[in-house]
């Protein structure tokens, strides 16, 4: 078991990015987007925003004790699981698996299409964990051509996409996954009738104000994140695990509006 006695960290701003009225067309207009603001308040932001993150990343070494079955070579000829962590941003589940396990065991590849976010997830993951063999890679995750793996991590990643191309990104996972491995899938959702959704998104809201965040931002950041993030419901993102071939799959985690799902290869 790979611990180090104190971990780097990335340096924590407060999240104020919508703290502030809009006050020109162009800021109305203005999308969020993973840039350097973001980073530098990301840890803040996900710790008042996501209910049960922390749960989740908790699980990810327990997770992959149980399907890492060091099924693949890495470059020196060891035997070693492969893990991709798929819009990695600073690299939260890459370190939780790399304290969990010894640097011969795991080959982590950290993927993120902001430059940003994978500059400080490199700092951060070459600080905390030199020996082990981590690469963190800039690119579209549509784009890049997936080796074998023992598992794939999708945390908060897939809602970013276009729902058209959500079934082809996966469809990718599923061929590239071994036989016993797995993917752990982690959205934010909504629910197909309406009444049950106004309730879990309302929840949601007073979660982040007990949390500390303002009405104006909690305004503001609804407003950022229109056509950014599209969530599915449940059912759907089952259902197109099915689509691709996988053919078994639960829910192991629900705090409000946002589930983890495991699917088996």
């Amino acid at each position: 078991m790979s611990r180090p006695m104190s971990q780097s960290q990335p340096t924590i701003k407060h999240d104020t990015l919508f703290d502030k009225p809009f006050t020109t067309p162009l800021d109305k207009a203005a999308r969020f987007s993973f840039d350097e603001q973001v980073v530098a308040c990301f840890p803040d932001m996900i710790r008042r925003s996501v209910p049960g993150y922390g749960q989740v990343l908790a699980m990810l070494p327990i997770f992959a004790r149980r399907h890492c079955k060091y099924r693949q070579q890495s470059d020196s000829g060891q035997r070693v699981s492969r893990v991709y962590d798929l819009g990695c941003s600073l690299g939260a589940a890459s370190m939780t698996l790399a304290g969990e396990f010894d640097p011969q065991d795991l080959q982590i590849k950290a993927i993120d299409i902001s430059p940003a976010m994978t500059t400080e997830a490199t700092t951060l993951l070459s600080e905390n964990y030199p020996e082990h063999d981590i690469e963190v890679i800039t690119a579209d995750i549509r784009d890049i051509e997936l080796e074998p793996c023992d598992m794939v991590i999708l945390n908060l990643t897939l809602q970013f996409l276009p729902a058209a191309d959500r079934v082809a990104v996966l469809e990718k996972i599923y061929a590239a996954l071994s036989e016993g491995g797995i993917l752990v899938l982690t959205e934010k959702t909504h629910a197909f009738d309406e009444q049950y959704d106004a309730w879990l998104v309302e929840r949601y809201y007073d979660f982040k104000r007990a949390n500390g965040y303002t009405e104006m931002e909690i305004s503001g950041k609804r407003n950022a994140l229109e056509n950014v993030l599209i969530t599915d419901t449940l059912d759907e993102h089952h259902a197109r695990l099915d689509q691709v071939g996988f053919k078994r799959h639960l829910t192991w985690f629900q705090f409000l509006n946002f589930v983890s799902i495991v699917a088996f290869k």
